[in-house]
C-alpha cells in the first residue's frame, strides 16, 4: 500500500490490486473509445460525417463502419419517397383546373453531403415541394384544359418531369416519375368535352357500319357474278343430244332396278320414255 508522507504519494512496491484497478480503468477507456469509433448505418440510408459542426464531405453507405470518435454521424434516407400535391392550376385559356399530382423521387447518395450542407432540413419541404408547385403551374399554363383532360395528359406529365429533373438533379434530388392522379375540370367544360367525345365515337361507329355494309354489298355482287358465269358456262355445254343421251342412261338404270315400274316408250317431243311408278 502506498504511504502518505508530507503530502507525497510513495509507491511502497507493486501492489497487485492496484495494478488490476489500473488495467481495468484502461480497459474501460479503450472499450469506450472503440464503441464510440464504431457506427452502424441503417438499410436504405447513408451517413454524412461532421466534425465540430463542419460537414467533412465523407458519406458512409449502409453497414458497420469504424470512424473518428470525434466525428458526428447523421443518417439520410436514399429510399424512394412520394410527395402528393393537390392544387388549382391555370390553363392556357385562363380556366382554373384542379390537379392531383404525385412526385416519386429519391436522394442522390453521392450528393448527400451537399444537400445536408446547402439545404435547410427537411430538404423535402425546403426544396422539393416548392419546386413541384411552381413547375406544375408553369407547365399547365401552356396547355389547354381540354389537353389536360384528354390525349395530351401523358405529354404534360412528361414535361413536368423533365422540368423538375432540370431543377432538382443539380441539387442532389433524383426525379423518378411524375403522376397526374386526377384532373377536375369546370362542370360545363367537362360536359362539353364528354359530348364531343360521344359524337366522335358515334361518328366512328357509323363509319364502321357503312364500311361493313359496303363490304357486304361487294360480297353479294361478287357472288352473283360467280353464279352468272357458272350458269353461262353450263348453258354453253348443254345440248339436246346431251339431254337425250342422259335420259336414255337414266331409263336403262331404272329399268334394271328391282322396283316395280311401268316404262312407256313413245315419240314424245324429246323422244324420251315415260316412267310411271306403281
Amino acid at each position: 500500500m502506498p504511504t502518505f508522507n508530507y503530502g507525497k504519494v510513495v509507491d511502497t512496491g507493486g501492489n497487485p490490486v492496484a495494478r488490476i484497478v489500473v488495467a481495468a480503468v484502461v480497459l474501460v477507456l479503450l472499450m469506450i473509445l472503440f464503441f464510440s469509433s464504431v457506427t452502424t448505418v441503417s438499410t436504405g440510408h447513408v451517413a454524412v460525417l461532421t466534425l465540430f459542426g463542419r460537414v467533412t464531405g465523407d458519406v458512409l453507405p449502409e453497414g458497420i463502419h469504424l470512424i473518428n470518435p470525434l466525428k458526428s454521424v447523421r443518417e439520410m434516407s436514399i429510399q424512394t419517397q412520394q410527395i402528393k400535391e393537390t392544387a388549382n392550376v391555370p390553363s392556357s385559356e385562363g380556366l382554373v383546373v384542379g390537379l392531383d399530382t404525385s412526385l416519386i423521387f429519391h436522394l442522390d447518395s453521392r450528393k448527400a453531403a451537399e444537400v445536408m450542407q446547402n439545404i435547410q432540413p427537411p430538404y423535402e419541404e425546403t426544396l422539393v415541394e416548392p419546386t413541384l408547385r411552381s413547375t406544375i403551374r408553369s407547365v399547365t399554363a401552356a396547355h389547354t384544359a381540354n389537353a389536360l383532360y384528354t390525349s395530351a395528359r401523358e405529354q404534360v406529365a412528361e414535361q413536368i418531369r423533365s422540368e423538375l429533373e432540370r431543377e432538382l438533379a443539380p441539387r442532389g434530388i433524383v426525379v423518378e416519375k411524375i403522376l397526374l392522379r386526377d384532373i377536375q375540370l369546370p362542370a360545363t367544360l367537362r360536359a362539353s368535352i364528354e359530348l364531343k367525345q360521344q359524337a366522335e365515337q358515334e361518328s366512328l361507329a357509323m363509319s364502321f357500319r357503312l364500311q361493313k355494309e359496303k363490304q357486304e354489298a361487294d360480297r353479294k355482287r361478287i357472288e352473283a357474278e360467280g353464279i352468272r358465269d357458272f350458269q353461262r358456262t353450263v348453258a354453253q355445254g348443254i345440248s339436246d343430244q346431251l339431254l337425250t343421251w342422259k335420259g336414255i342412261e337414266a331409263t336403262e338404270t331404272l329399268a334394271k332396278s328391282p322396283n316395280a315400274k311401268v316404262v312407256i316408250i313413245g315419240s314424245s317431243k324429246n323422244g324420251l320414255p315415260l316412267i310411271l311408278g306403281q
